[in-house]
């Protein structure tokens, strides 16, 4: 069980609040204990989510795991993780419970649906989202959550395939302030730069603000790449003063989306891994969803958006979002 009854039960003690019943996890708890070896389920083992549950059994973490995909479930497997068939499943056998899925869809899927984690979910349990999601599903589930006696938080990640695998993501967290020290002792498994951000759906929020300027500078690198070297310019050496001048950027220095400049990244092996543009595709709808809500001009942000729609109707949904430079280096053939 996820922060062992025997180990950590302090963190889960229940008590009644209030009229409505409500139950909720007593945080008083030691930094040691915290520590203990756990069991933690995860849903969700896609690109960012199977290096999740890997670092988290590195760090001595026991991980049931499902995904609708049956080879990702069996290669966790063989890394050491139990395998189950349902989410419902999972929220039976633990007391944690992190999720890493595509969209506002498959979460409240995952979780309200048929063999969702609501029908099983053990009061006292921690969970935490780590997808990207309009914020108004965080704040949903948060208090269908509360009415199972259990606590929700948002966590999206930034950082990329490569810095999931390397266990250094940063988290952005938004929930009860009360509860973040118990996930933020589960997330530093999995990530180097826990952030707590306010309120439940704030995470979510801050999240969709950067992969909105994320989309907006790995498309002005493309665009400076694409145009230095139709001027002449060898790539390699573009990069790197453009990496230390004042055109300096995560996309251009440690992401650049020319294949060859840098290794390990997704540029360099055919745009394949990384974060996908039919991802990005989305995250831009949920930045432009948020613009209209709150009467906010972003200008670049909706051109990033029908750009990468364009980009995902173009045969590339499921290439990395650096391949906008595949894309825009392709328009004079047209």
């Amino acid at each position: 069980m996820a922060y062992s009854r025997t180990l950590c039960s302090s963190l889960y003690r229940v008590s009644r609040l209030s009229a409505n019943t409500i139950f909720r996890r007593n945080l008083s708890v030691s930094h040691k204990q915290c520590n203990s070896q756990t069991t933690v389920g995860f849903i969700g083992l896609g690109n960012m989510g199977r290096p999740m549950a890997t670092n988290l059994i590195k760090k001595g973490h026991s991980v049931v795991a499902y995904d609708v995909n049956v080879e990702a479930m069996e290669c966790l497997q063989d890394e050491g993780a139990s395998i189950v068939s349902s989410p419902a499943e999972v929220a039976s056998k633990v007391d944690s419970i992190i999720t890493m899925l595509p969209n506002s869809q498959h979460v409240r899927s995952c979780y309200t649906g048929e063999k969702g984690v609501f029908e099983t979910v053990q009061p006292g349990t921690l969970i935490v989202d780590s997808s990207t999601i309009d914020p108004s599903v965080s704040k949903e589930l948060a208090g269908a959550a509360l009415k199972k006696g259990a606590v929700f938080m948002d966590a999206p990640v930034s950082g990329g395939v490569n810095a999931a695998k390397g266990g250094t993501l940063t988290f952005m967290v938004g929930g009860d302030e009360k509860e973040f020290e118990a996930a933020k002792e589960l997330l530093l498994s999995m990530g180097k730069n826990i952030v707590y951000c306010g309120a439940i759906g704030n995470g979510q929020a801050v999240k969709i603000c950067n992969n909105m300027l994320l989309a907006i500078t790995m498309i002005g690198a493309a665009e400076t790449m694409n145009l230095g070297m139709r001027l002449g310019l060898e790539p390699k050496l573009m990069a790197s003063i453009i990496s230390t001048a004042t055109g300096r950027c995560w996309a251009m220095e440690l992401y650049n989306p020319v294949p060859g400049v840098l290794e390990n990244v997704p540029s360099s092996n055919n745009y394949e891994g990384g974060f996908g543009t039919a991802l990005m595709t989305k995250d831009l709808g949920l930045a432009q969803d948020a613009a209209t809500k709150t009467l906010s001009p972003t200008p670049l942000g909706s051109l990033s958006h029908q750009i990468y729609r364009l980009m995902t109707n173009s045969g590339l949904a499921e290439k990395d979002f650096s391949s906008v430079f595949q894309f825009l280096q392709e328009q004079h053939k047209k």
